[in-house]
């Protein structure tokens, strides 16, 4: 038997020095193991990602409930959670939104899918996703937009950057592999 390593890392290379100075720093990278396993969802409960059976993991990293792009991005997984649930995808969504806020933006918007509670930023900034920003010509701190897929195992198979908000499932779709490719992406050839 081969052993089979795949890296999937999207990155938009055809940005200017100057605004490389506001893109993440990742402090991980692919193969690493994930940092956290417990997470605190909108119902302030913990879920044990070690306790979960789906196939992958994907933590989608946004910084605002409500927020135009925020929206967009999870309207658009919303649309294509059928989908992503056929490739046995758990998907969680991370703000440093309280659970209250998560609790409205899931029921405004029906969202299938549960919210992880980062108040301060501490899973953000462990990743290195929690940065200096720019918009509009204003420099800030907060949450890049970006996606981490893992393993079944735990540990990061992909990562996605820049997100585009409206087409964020074909992101994910495109990066894991369905049931048919299983075999061959657990190491057997």
């Amino acid at each position: 038997m081969k052993e089979v390593i795949q890296v999937h890392l999207y990155c938009n290379m055809g940005q200017d020095q100057k605004s490389k100075d506001y893109l993440p720093v990742f402090k991980v990278k692919i193969g690493d193991p994930f940092p956290e396993q417990e997470l605190r969802i909108e119902n302030g409960t913990y879920l044990d990602l070690k306790n979960q059976s789906s196939q992958w993991i994907v933590l989608f990293f946004y910084p605002q409930d409500d927020s135009p792009t925020c929206t967009k991005q999870a309207c658009n997984l919303r649309n294509g959670y059928t989908e992503l649930q056929s490739k046995q995808i758990l998907l969680l969504g991370v703000s440093p939104d309280n659970e209250r806020k998560h609790q409205r933006f899931i029921q405004k918007h029906q969202l299938p899918y549960s919210l992880v509670v980062d108040e301060d930023n501490k899973l953000a900034k462990k990743l290195g996703v929690f940065g200096k920003k720019k918009f509009m010509g204003i420099v800030y701190e907060g949450v890049h937009r970006t996606t981490f897929v893992l393993d079944k195992d735990l540990k990061i198979y992909g990562i996605i950057y820049p997100v585009v908000s409206g087409k964020h499932v074909e992101q994910i779709i495109h990066l894991t592999p369905g049931p048919a490719q299983w075999r061959g992406a657990r190491g057997e050839v």
